[in-house]
């Protein structure tokens, strides 16, 4: 056992890190995934045998990376990304859940599908085409999201001899649409996926450049703790009660509630609140397969016990009572609109929201986002890819939040009623709420 541990222990990590590709198509993001894979030694032998006999199927001289990440068919032949491709890899200090997501704009939904949930998002930008409309889009989508950490990849600088002043006017344009945005921390870094210029190691070629690789500052970027210190919230998913009088005599009392922590942590003992209903309680126990727990934490898959008989059900959500939100029936939010019908007002909708889902109807389009001067204008409609603003009116009362306060809480999707397909992704906004950006949730 001892020298098992001592064989793991390299490779035993500290924290985890979730990641989202963004940019514009051919920008190398595949070539960028490929190249972090296989520099930071997280290729297998075979796999590496199997890309090389591709590759020298299709003609070329040496291993294209790429094809490590474009994993359908379609995506081979036609060489860019379609899907969201999921790849898992470590270091010596950090492992990383890494969403390759594509970059036409055909394909913005599986964006933000990707960057939804993502620590960090690295966007790329062609060094020699500099910030596109895809480029504004996705920095637009990585703010709405509220994603903690966002760095701009300036790639292809083999392609401009390495030249600083590119490099420069670049960073300097991806800052100022960053400020408009209202993202407060960018980071730029100058690569060559191809080559593998300050992917994994510092490049000789980047003298000018003096700061950490890619995979350096990816290591080094603090995790995000903002849904521990958020306050406790746990959507319902099941009732859980013994089904048949054979059980055991201490399982026939048993009543819990089955769930996942989306933020903050849960500790018996704590006062919580029903919601909608409104009915306060404690918690008597944190039980899991393995036993009880002290604490459950952001993610965790739980089942909660009550100190009192209260009415639950599945779509409730259990808060603590010192700052549980109040549920409401009409709402505004930030929407990103999936689908290829367009959205107009007076639509009816299913809004989902944790594992509640309710009718609601589109009442109005407050505004659709100009990816040029970052503000809302006027629109009738909602086409596919569009960001905007609307209002909401559902059929009962949820606990929406603030999306800028809380993303578990504040997150929803909108569903066609009658074929079950996906419409929109939806981030809450607090009514009424002056100030800021204009078109910001």
């Amino acid at each position: 056992m001892a020298v098992l541990d001592a064989v793991l222990e390299p490779t035993r990590t500290t924290s985890l890190l979730r990641l989202a590709t963004a940019g514009s198509v051919d920008d190398g993001k595949s070539t960028l995934v490929g190249r972090l894979l296989h520099d930071s030694k997280n290729v297998l032998a075979d796999q590496l045998d199997a890309l090389e006999r591709l590759s020298a199927e299709r003609g070329l001289d040496g291993a294209d990376l790429a094809l490590l990440t474009d994993g359908l068919r379609a995506e081979r032949e036609q060489g860019i990304t379609i899907d969201v491709a999921y790849r898992y890899f470590s270091t010596g200090s950090r492992s990383f859940v890494l969403a390759d997501c594509p970059g036409h704009v055909q394909y913005t939904r599986n964006t933000v599908t990707g960057a939804s949930t993502a620590d960090a998002i690295l966007v790329l930008v062609d060094a020699r085409k500099g910030v596109l409309d895809q480029t504004r889009r996705h920095l637009a989508v990585a703010a709405l999201l509220r994603v903690p950490h966002v760095v701009v990849v300036v790639n292809k600088v083999d392609l401009v001899d390495f030249d600083e002043g590119v490099y420069r006017r670049v960073a300097e344009e991806v800052a100022e649409l960053a400020a408009a945005l209202g993202i407060e921390h960018v980071r730029t870094v100058p690569t060559s996926a191809l080559a593998g210029d300050n992917v994994v190691d510092r490049s000789d070629r980047t003298p000018w450049y003096d700061g950490p690789s890619l995979l350096e500052l990816l290591e080094e970027l603090p995790p995000s703790q903002t849904v521990l210190e958020e306050a406790f919230r746990f959507p319902v998913q099941q009732v859980i009660r013994p089904q048949s009088a054979a059980r055991e005599e201490r399982y026939r009392e048993y009543r819990g509630y089955a769930g996942r922590v989306s933020s903050g942590v849960a500790r018996p003992g704590t006062e919580v609140v029903v919601l909608p209903s409104g009915v306060r309680t404690r918690i008597a126990a944190v039980d899991t397969p393995d036993g009880e727990l002290d604490a459950a934490e952001t993610g965790r898959s739980v089942t909660l016990r009550l100190a009192d008989e209260v009415d639950v059900t599945r779509g409730d959500v259990i808060a603590t009572a010192a700052d549980a939100p109040r549920p409401v029936d009409t709402a505004e939010a930030m929407l990103c609109w999936l689908a290829e019908v367009p959205l107009r007002g007076g639509q009816r909708v299913l809004l989902k929201h944790g594992s509640a889902t309710v009718q609601a109807i589109v009442t109005q389009l407050e505004g659709r986002l100009d990816l040029d001067d970052l503000t809302l204008h006027p629109a009738s409609a909602f086409d596919l890819n569009d960001i905007g603003r609307v209002s909401l009116r559902l059929a009962r009362p949820l606990p929406l939040e603030d999306y800028r306060r809380s993303r578990s809480g504040g997150a929803f999707v909108l569903i066609d009623p009658v074929s079950g397909g996906t419409l929109a992704a939806g981030m809450a906004r607090e009514p009424g709420r002056s100030g800021g950006i204009e078109w910001e949730i």
